[in-house]
C-alpha cells in the first residue's frame, strides 16, 4: 500500500535554520559597516583668554628668536675682539722682549751716568722755578687776590711793567649790557640791579686784574669817566698811589663796587686829564665798549650817527700825550661795528695792545 505524499510548507523551517540567517545577517552588516575610527578634530578656542594667551606666547617666542640673534652678534663681536686682543698681546710681548734685551745690553756705568745727568737738570730746573717764583713775588699778587679758578695769565702782548700806570675806566650807561635793548631795560632799574649787571661786573674784574699784576715797586691810578672824569678815589686827583699800600688799594676797589653806570661817553675829557698828570704815565690801560657819544663838539638831535662817533674818537686822540702805548681793553656793544677797528688801529699805533676778552675773563 503506497504513503501519501507530505506537502511542504512555507513555515516549516527549522529553529536552526532561523538562527543561521540572523547570524549571516548579523555578520554581513559588520563587514558592510567602517571599521576606522577617525581621530576627533580639535576644537577650536573661542574663549578670549585663551586667545589672548596664545598670542601672548606668539609675541614671547618672536622676542626671543630676536634676542638669539642680538646674543650671537654680540657673540661674534666679542669673538673679533678676543682675536684683535690676542694680537695686541703677542705684539706688546714681543715690544717687551726687546725692551728686555736692550736692558740687559746696557752697561752700569752708562745707566749711572744717565741718572747724574738728569739730576744735574732737576737742579737747574728748581733754580728756574725759584728765579720765576722770586720774579712773580714783585707783582701786586700780594697787595690784592683775584678770587676764581684757572689759570689768568694767559693773555700776551699787553705789558705790565711800567713805573706808573694808569687805568681808564668807561662808566658810561652802555657798560650795563652788550645790547641796546637790555641796556634801556637796565637804565630803568634801581642802583642796586645796575651794580650787579654782567657786563659791569666784567669791567671790575678787568681792574683788579690789572692791578693785581702790576709790579709791587709801581704806582698807578684809576680814572673813571662818562661825560665827566674823576678819581676813583676822590682825595686822589692828580696824584700817584703806591702798588704796595694794600690800604688804599682796598678802597680804591670797594670805591669802585659802588659806582653805578650811567650817562654818555666823553673820551676826549679823559685823555685830556690824562695829559694834565705829572709825572706822565708810562701805560695806559683804557677799559671801555665802542666809540664816544660826546666831545667838545655837539651834535644836534637826541641820537648820534657812526660817523659822527668817529670823528668824536679823532678828535679825543688828538689830546693823548706824546710816545705813550695805550692798550685797550675792548668790551663790545651791539651795533658798534666800527669800534673794533678804531682801537686796534690806536693801539697799533702808540705800540700798546688790543684785547676783546670773552665774557668769562678774567
Amino acid at each position: 500500500m503506497s504513503r501519501p505524499k507530505r506537502t511542504l510548507s512555507a513555515f516549516s523551517l527549522s529553529f536552526l535554520d532561523i538562527m543561521s540567517c540572523g547570524f549571516g545577517a548579523a555578520v554581513l552588516l559588520f563587514l558592510i559597516i567602517k571599521h576606522k575610527v577617525d581621530t576627533p578634530e580639535p576644537i577650536p578656542l573661542t574663549s578670549k583668554d585663551q586667545t589672548s594667551e596664545v598670542m601672548l606666547l606668539e609675541e614671547e617666542i618672536l622676542t626671543g628668536k630676536k634676542n638669539l640673534a642680538a646674543l650671537r652678534n654680540t657673540l661674534e663681536a666679542i669673538e673679533e675682539e678676543m682675536i684683535t686682543a690676542q694680537g695686541r698681546a703677542r705684539q706688546v710681548s714681543s715690544e717687551i722682549r726687546e725692551v728686555a734685551m736692550h736692558t740687559q745690553a746696557i752697561e752700569p756705568d752708562a745707566v749711572a751716568a744717565e741718572l747724574e745727568a738728569l739730576k744735574t737738570r732737576i737742579k737747574k730746573l728748581e733754580q728756574q722755578k725759584n728765579s720765576i717764583a722770586a720774579e712773580n713775588s714783585k707783582t701786586g699778587e700780594q697787595a690784592l687776590k683775584i678770587s676764581g679758578e684757572g689759570n689768568r695769565q694767559y693773555i700776551t702782548g699787553l705789558r705790565l711793567d711800567g713805573r706808573r700806570s694808569l687805568i681808564l675806566l668807561d662808566i658810561s650807561a652802555s657798560m650795563l649790557d652788550r645790547t641796546v635793548v637790555n641796556i634801556l631795560r637796565f637804565r630803568n632799574l634801581r642802583d642796586e640791579r645796575k651794580r650787579l649787571a654782567h657786563k659791569w661786573q666784567q669791567a671790575i674784574k678787568i681792574v683788579e686784574w690789572l692791578m693785581a699784576n702790576l709790579p709791587a715797586d709801581s704806582q698807578y691810578q684809576l680814572y673813571l669817566f662818562n661825560t665827566d672824569t674823576l678819581s676813583a678815589l676822590p682825595d686822589s686827583k692828580g696824584r700817584w698811589l703806591d702798588v704796595d699800600d694794600k690800604t688804599t688799594l682796598q678802597k680804591v676797589i670797594e670805591r669802585l663796587k659802588r659806582q653805578v653806570p650811567e650817562n654818555g661817553t666823553n673820551l676826549e675829557n679823559a685823555f685830556i686829564v690824562a695829559r694834565q698828570l705829572r709825572p706822565a704815565p708810562d701805560n695806559i690801560y683804557l677799559i671801555t665798549d665802542g666809540l664816544p657819544t660826546q666831545g667838545s663838539r655837539t651834535y644836534r638831535g637826541a641820537t648820534i650817527t657812526a660817523n659822527q662817533r668817529q670823528k668824536l674818537f679823532e678828535r679825543a686822540i688828538q689830546k693823548l700825550p706824546d710816545r705813550l702805548p695805550i692798550n685797550v681793553i675792548l668790551t663790545p656793544m651791539e651795533g658798534d661795528l666800527q669800534a673794533a677797528f678804531a682801537f686796534w688801529q690806536l693801539s697799533q699805533r702808540t705800540n700798546g695792545a688790543f684785547i676783546s676778552p670773552q665774557e668769562g675773563w678774567p
